[in-house]
């Protein structure tokens, strides 16, 4: 199996580092190509990878081509790698936030295998929560690889393409949400005492186990906030002041602004 990489900026390089270190694919199997010469230089010196002088090149020599550039210049490189495509038949693979499967499609003169997924910035720490989609064309074994693929930077799962909204705002927008409940944290540590490295450690490593805690026990969150709060302790006091001060509210209205700006784009 080979796999190209027409991009490679933060999200290609990351799914790189993750499919090369975890062995899924060779280096040598991996064919990038980037308009930014030092990025594949780049790529090349730390995975092994194998540089093409241009995006056709890429389609050329693989049997998934991801297309990993910014949304303005999708059109521009689907319009490039067209030919290409139809010759090789390779599984086309779209990370290009808000370009639908009906837009790429529109887009080629063939009716290619086209799987569309939306990874978060956390696979560069290979914890990343990623959606797909495909459309008909592609096979299951062709789904199977892509989980594999992307397997190697966090959690992967198929998801009908009428959710990819709602799911790039929960997946995609979250993370923003949460580093600022870390560093919030991390400076009511500063402002009682503690020195601020201290203080992150102790919010993110507290937010890394809670977030394990939900995934491997199965358990509901508000049976573990129950679970932590002692009668008139000191968990209840905060849980009762940030519920006080509409904590809850605040992440809603942030996930509703996020929604509505998305629907607008």
């Amino acid at each position: 199996m080979s796999i190209g990489f027409i991009g490679c900026g933060n999200m290609g390089e990351a799914i790189i580092k993750g499919i090369t270190e975890a062995g899924i694919i060779s280096g040598s199997e991996v064919f990038v190509y980037d308009s930014a010469v030092s990025c594949v230089e780049k790529a090349v010196l730390r995975y092994g990878v194998t540089a093409c002088e241009n995006a056709k090149e890429v389609v050329k020599h693989s049997d998934f081509a991801v297309l990993a550039v910014k949304p303005n210049m999708i059109t521009e490189v689907l319009n490039d790698i067209d030919t290409a495509l139809a010759e090789k038949n390779s599984v086309l693979i779209s990370i290009a936030a808000g370009k639908t499967i009906k837009f790429i499609r529109d887009n080629l003169s063939h009716d290619n295998k086209i799987i569309r997924i939306m990874p978060n910035i956390n696979a560069k720490v290979a914890s990343a929560c990623s959606a797909y989609c495909a459309n008909g064309k592609v096979t299951d074994e062709e789904k199977q690889e892509i989980e594999k693929i992307f397997g190697a930077v966090g959690e992967i799962m198929e998801l009908p393409e009428s959710s990819f909204s709602l799911f790039g705002v929960l997946a995609g927008c979250s993370p923003a949400f949460v580093y600022m409940f870390i560093d919030a944290l991390a400076r009511a540590g500063v402002k009682n005492g503690m020195k601020k490295d201290t203080a992150l450690q102790i919010a993110a490593q507290s937010v890394l186990g809670s977030a394990k805690m939900i995934l491997e026990s199965g358990i509901h969150p508000f049976e573990l906030i129950d679970q932590v709060c002692s009668p008139s302790g000191t968990t209840i006091e905060g849980v009762v002041s940030l519920q006080a001060d509409g904590f809850e509210a605040a992440i809603h209205k942030a996930v509703d602004k996020a929604v509505d700006k998305d629907s607008k784009l």
